[in-house]
């Protein structure tokens, strides 16, 4: 369910549900949920799944049920445009905010919700700019190094293309472990992802059949 590692001093939880939980700090960390996403693409007329909102937040449910979360931080990109207001997505996120009220929740702007604009206030949701601060991590969005801080960040939505037999491959999430920057991949479905690779300076782990792993 979970790969613990070591990161700069700190024990942090690699989640199979693609979500960083931090142990000490009882702090869950979620990277691009892009809640409405399926709304904003069907207001433009295009032919996507519905229940996609519904979904990400049973996963992010099931995640709250397992681990003793105090607090959840969004790592930007909680919605992904200006259609993800539609009633649907909203009453969902409303719905579900109210069976977490008492649940701080943070959000630090990503590229997509400076152009959906901030949340509605009734859903609690205190909004920030990045960096966040946290010990020995800058909570980020944008995956850019820090002068002082290991950044924690989202925005790539990476990915890692598991090779077999043939012509036979899996594009599978994962984790980018980095020296200055690492990167959480994107926990909403219906995101699409930027293939990364191992190397010297880099540990991939990624996500499958509800287990993380790391790339040898």
């Amino acid at each position: 369910m979970y790969c613990s590692v070591q990161l700069e001093g700190e024990e942090l939880w690699l989640l199979a549900q693609k979500a960083i939980y931090w142990p000490a700090r009882r702090c869950l960390l979620v990277a691009d949920a892009h809640f409405g996403k399926a709304s904003a693409y069907r207001s433009l007329g295009q032919p996507v799944p519905q229940g996609t909102t519904t979904d990400n937040l049973a996963r992010l449910d099931r995640v709250l049920e397992a681990f003793d979360c105090a607090r959840v931080v969004f790592l930007g990109d909680f919605l992904h445009g200006p259609g993800s207001h539609a009633s649907g997505t909203l009453g969902a996120l409303r719905a579900w905010r109210e069976q977490h009220r008492d649940l701080p929740l943070t959000l630090i702007r990503g590229n997509h919700d400076k152009r959906a604009g901030d949340p509605p206030g009734d859903l609690g949701i205190d909004v920030v700019p990045e960096p966040l601060l946290m010990g020995p991590f800058a909570l980020q969005h944008e995956p850019d190094a820090h002068p002082s801080h290991h950044v924690l960040a989202g925005h790539v939505h990476p990915v890692y293309r598991l090779r077999g037999k043939g012509r036979q491959s899996l594009r599978l999430p994962c984790f980018q472990l980095g020296p200055r920057v690492s990167l959480l991949p994107a926990f909403g479905a219906f995101t699409g992802g930027y293939a990364v690779e191992p190397d010297a300076n880099h540990r991939i782990l990624v996500i499958g059949d509800q287990e993380v792993w790391p790339v040898r």
